[in-house]
């Protein structure tokens, strides 16, 4: 049997923003083999999926002040897609740093990350995001636990969600009809 975490040996094939791409499965639970999808260092994936993202019909463009994303992956996404909408953008990091000054803090539990997850908003980021429609960017939404605590986050700070945008939608998890995203990703439930 295979043990949680390890790659399977098969691949899904995935097409998205004009490109096609190899993902990985990789076992993260007994029952759950999901297709590994990072496109850190994929330079043309990355800005072929913010463009894809920025044209999307429901994209709101013109109300965004903020774009607003998890460490790290989403990180590329954000600046490229923060450039198209001549924004800034700020990330909310995974821990408490010694440097911060009043950090804001939400704890959740995620599909891909072992027990509680943190999010820390830095103080002076807090003061930037106040009074602010922000759009949250993601790589992939599973569950939707990551998005509802920033989310919740950033409810903290007295921003607005006005909306959240992914690459990705992974199946026969987060359902919501707001959320923008250019492809789903299947999973794997593994009968043995």
């Amino acid at each position: 049997m295979k043990t949680e975490g390890t790659f399977t040996g098969e691949t899904h094939t995935l097409r998205i923003a004009g490109l096609t791409r190899q993902l990985p499965r990789v076992r993260i639970k007994p029952n759950l083999e999901i297709a590994s999808f990072v496109m850190l260092g994929d330079t043309e994936l990355v800005e072929n999926i913010a463009m894809a993202l920025y044209e999307h019909p429901r994209y709101p463009r013109y109300r965004i002040d903020v774009l607003v994303c998890p460490e790290a992956k989403a990180i590329p996404l954000t600046h490229v897609l923060a450039a198209l909408t001549e924004v800034n953008y700020v990330v909310v990091r995974k821990s408490v740093k010694s440097y911060m000054h009043n950090p804001v803090v939400e704890t959740v539990k995620t599909i891909t990350t072992e027990g509680e997850q943190t999010l820390v908003i830095d103080g002076p980021d807090a003061e930037i995001l106040k009074g602010r429609n922000v759009c949250i960017v993601d790589d992939v939404v599973s569950t939707g636990g990551s998005v509802k605590a920033l989310a919740s986050l950033l409810e903290q700070v007295g921003c607005r969600v006005i909306s959240t945008v992914t690459a990705l939608l992974e199946d026969g998890g987060y359902e919501d009809e707001e959320l923008v995203y250019l492809e789903r990703l299947p999973v794997f439930p593994v009968r043995e």
